[in-house]
């Protein structure tokens, strides 16, 4: 029961929130399809019952307008999902945005009875993750402290979705990245095998479908199935992210774009737009 709780919790995150090898030399110069200011809002369902909300914002490090990119993701259950088992987490992911090299990545979790605070350094120069993680559940256990290696590029596990965006997705591509998340850093595989229109709270867009190979490799202990419908447009917004689990379905849609580009519904219209979908899901 803990182990399904923990991976439903997981599911709120990775649902919002993995992914052509590259290096630590900077990417060829182009547009990226995101910038500071973009906040992407997912409703995430369990099966057909609500189950929380996640939202993921771009903006500088410290403001500083040459300075690394940072990703803020929050998750917080609701419903029936939230009286089960309450989830109130916080990912802080900073990259370089020439590289999309992840930097850093901090988790405050806080879920059901688990109080946990973990930060996963990437030192490129030393080749090494560093972790350190504190359990803030009142045990005082001593803090844990690993490190392991790395190549000179990693992602994390929210970096990862914002690099896949940055790549040209065409049906029959593969994109492979190296992805680290506090313990060996593993190679996940993300083929793009079909594409099709898509009808989202968002608008109705054509979507590439790309299954990344993170259960049983990244989280070589967990079975299941990851599938991301990505935009085939210049912004590869990830649209609708299910993960297929031995305790039921995990989907997280996109509902709300800020700022919202032509071509996509806005908030106002995101809202009615959602409103419809749930309701023909049995949600409303």
């Amino acid at each position: 029961m803990r182990l399904s709780r923990s991976l439903l919790a997981s599911g709120l995150v990775v649902c919002t929130l993995l992914w052509i090898d590259h290096g630590a030399d900077a990417i060829e110069k182009k547009s990226l399809p995101f910038i500071p200011g973009e906040t992407l809002t997912y409703n995430v369902t369990w099966s057909v019952f609500p189950a929380g909300k996640v939202t993921a914002t771009l903006s500088r490090f410290n403001g500083d307008l040459e300075g690394p990119y940072v990703i803020t993701t929050t998750a917080r259950s609701q419903g029936l999902a939230s009286l089960l088992y309450k989830v109130q987490d916080e990912f802080r992911s900073v990259f370089n945005p020439e590289t999309l090299c992840s930097i850093q990545i901090s988790k405050q979790i806080n879920e059901g009875g688990r109080h946990r605070s973990t930060t996963i350094t990437f030192d490129s120069h030393r080749r090494v993750a560093v972790l350190e993680e504190r359990d803030l559940g009142g045990d005082n256990k001593p803090p844990k402290y690993v490190e392991h290696e790395i190549p000179p590029c990693v992602q994390d596990i929210v970096t990862a979705f914002y690099y896949v965006r940055s790549q040209p997705l065409q049906v029959g591509g593969t994109i492979k990245l190296a992805m680290n998340d506090g313990s060996k850093t593993t190679m996940v595989v993300v083929p793009v095998t079909t594409k099709k229109k898509l009808q989202t709270p968002v608008g109705e867009h054509e979507a590439l479908r790309a299954e990344p190979t993170v259960f049983g490799n990244l989280y070589e202990k967990r079975k299941g199935k990851l599938i991301v419908w990505f935009s085939d447009d210049e912004h590869h917004y990830p649209l609708r992210i299910k993960a297929e689990l031995k305790f039921g379905t995990i989907t997280g849609t996109l509902v709300s774009i800020s700022p919202a580009p032509p071509g996509y519904s806005t908030s106002a219209s995101a809202t009615a737009a959602e409103g419809m979908h749930n309701a023909g899901l049995g949600l409303k």
